[in-house]
C-alpha cells in the first residue's frame, strides 16, 4: 500500500496538469535517445567534421535564443495552445529533416529552424500551464513537469544506448524517427487541452521584457545558476577521465543517478515553494550546497580509486539536491514577476538563460576546470553562492517596480 501511495504521488492532478505532463514524457523519450546519439550520428552519418556541428548547434542556439522572446509573445497575442501544438509539429519536422540532410548547409537550417521551434514551445507551454493552472500551483505542476522530463530522457537515453550499441546507420535513423514521432505525440496530446484566450494586444508593439531591467537582472542571475548543466554534463566527465583515477563508467553511474534522484525526488523539494520568500530561501539553500558540491569534486583529483568514487557519487548527491531546490525557486520567481497577459513573452526571455548556459557553458567551466584544478572548483563554488544570494534581493526589487503597473489592470478587469 505505502508503494502504491508513494508512486500515486508522483503523478500530478488529472486534469490539465496530468495532460501537460504527459505531453512532456512524449518528447522527452525522443529528446533522450537523440542527445546520446547525435554527435554520432552527425559525424557518422551525415559526414560532418566535429568542429562543423559545434558552430552549426553554437549559431542554431544563439538563433533560437534571441526568437524565443518573440515567439512567446506569440503565444499570448494567438494562444498559447494553438501556438505550442505548431511548434511542437515543427520542432518534430526539423528532427525528421536530419534524416535526409547530407551537409552542413541544409544541416544549418535544420539545426536553426529546430532550436527556434524548441524555444518558442518551452515558452508557450509556459504560457499555457499559467492559464490552466492556478498560481499557487504552478510551482508544483512545474515540478512534475521536471519529473517527467528526467523519466524520459532515462528512457530514451536507454533506447540510444541500444543504437549506439548496434552502432548502424538503420539504428541511428529510428532513434531520429522515434523523437519526431514524439513531437508529434506531444502535439496531440497539447490538442486535449482547453484552449486559453489570447490576451488583447497593447498599443505600446515594442517588448515589454526587454526594458524590464529587474528581470534581466534575475535571468542574468538565473543563467549563472543554470551553469550546472554543463557541469552535469561536459566538465564533470571531463574532470573524471582526466583529473582523477575513477573509472569511465562513473559517468553514466552518476547521470543516471541524477535523473533518477530528480525523478523521484524534484515534487517534494518543489512543495515548500510557495511565493517570492520561499523561493529565495530554496536558492540560498542551493548556493550552499552547490558551494559544497564543488568542494567534495575538487577531493577526487589526485586520490586513490575507491577515495574518488566517494567523493564524486557525494559530490553529485549535494549536486541533484542543489539542483531541485535551485529549479523550484527560479520557476516560482520567473513566474511571479511575469505581468498577466505577458507570460509567454516573459517566459521566452528568462528561458534565454538555459540557451546561454549550453552555450557558453561549456567554455567557460573547462576553461576554469582544466586550468585551475581544485582552485577552479572553489571559485566555481562560490559563484553558484553569490548568484543564488543575489536572486533573493533583486526578485524583491523587481516585484517592487511593477505593484504600481500591476494594480491598474486588475482593477479594469474587476470594472
Amino acid at each position: 500500500m505505502r508503494s502504491v501511495a508513494a508512486m500515486s504521488s508522483l503523478l500530478p492532478p488529472t486534469g490539465p496538469q496530468r495532460t501537460l505532463t504527459l505531453a512532456q514524457l512524449g518528447n522527452s523519450v525522443g529528446d533522450g535517445a537523440y542527445y546520446v546519439t547525435s554527435a554520432l550520428y552527425f559525424t557518422h552519418v551525415v559526414g560532418l567534421a566535429p568542429a562543423r556541428i559545434g558552430l552549426g548547434l553554437t549559431v542554431a542556439w544563439a538563433v533560437g535564443s534571441v526568437v524565443g522572446v518573440p515567439l512567446g509573445r506569440v503565444a499570448d497575442r494567438r494562444g498559447p495552445r494553438g501556438t505550442a501544438v505548431l511548434l511542437a509539429l515543427a520542432t518534430g519536422a526539423a528532427v525528421a529533416s536530419f534524416l535526409v540532410v547530407r551537409g552542413f548547409l541544409p544541416f544549418l537550417a535544420a539545426a536553426c529552424l529546430y532550436a527556434t521551434a524548441q524555444s518558442g514551445l518551452a515558452a508557450a507551454r509556459q504560457a499555457l500551464l499559467a492559464g490552466l493552472v492556478a498560481e499557487e500551483e504552478r510551482t508544483g505542476a512545474l515540478a512534475h513537469l521536471q519529473s517527467a522530463l528526467n523519466a524520459g530522457l532515462a528512457v530514451g537515453a536507454a533506447l540510444g544506448g541500444l543504437a549506439l550499441s548496434a552502432g548502424t546507420r538503420a539504428a541511428y535513423l529510428a532513434v531520429f524517427a522515434v523523437d519526431a514521432l514524439g513531437f508529434l505525440l506531444c502535439a496531440l496530446v497539447l490538442l486535449r487541452l482547453p484552449a486559453v484566450a489570447p490576451v488583447r494586444a497593447v498599443r505600446d508593439t515594442r517588448s515589454a521584457v526587454l526594458r524590464d531591467r529587474p528581470y534581466a537582472v534575475v535571468t542574468l542571475l538565473n543563467t549563472v545558476l543554470l551553469l550546472r548543466m554543463p557541469l552535469l554534463s561536459l566538465a564533470l566527465p571531463l574532470w573524471i577521465t582526466e583529473r582523477t583515477d575513477a573509472p569511465e563508467w562513473l559517468v553514466s553511474a552518476l547521470f543516471v543517478l541524477n535523473t533518477g534522484a530528480v525523478t523521484l525526488f524534484q515534487v517534494r523539494a518543489a512543495r515548500s515553494v510557495t511565493g517570492l520568500g520561499t523561493a529565495s530561501r530554496a536558492l540560498r539553500r542551493s548556493g550552499v550546497l552547490m558551494l559544497l558540491a564543488c568542494a567534495v569534486f575538487a577531493l577526487s583529483a589526485g586520490t586513490p580509486p575507491w577515495f574518488a568514487i566517494t567523493a564524486l557519487v557525494g559530490g553529485s548527491v549535494l549536486l541533484v539536491a542543489a539542483e531541485m531546490l535551485q529549479s523550484a525557486g527560479s520557476w516560482q520567481i520567473g513566474f511571479d514577476l511575469a505581468p498577466v497577459g505577458r507570460v509567454g513573452e516573459y517566459q521566452g526571455f528568462f528561458g534565454t538563460g538555459v540557451t546561454v548556459a549550453r552555450t557558453l557553458g561549456p567554455l567557460v567551466l573547462t576553461a576554469l576546470l582544466t586550468g585551475t584544478g581544485t582552485t577552479g572548483w572553489l571559485l566555481l563554488g562560490a559563484l553558484f553562492l553569490l548568484a543564488s544570494y543575489a536572486l533573493g534581493p533583486v526578485a524583491r526589487w523587481a516585484a517592487e517596480t511593477r505593484r504600481e503597473p500591476a494594480s491598474a489592470p486588475a482593477a479594469a478587469r474587476t470594472a
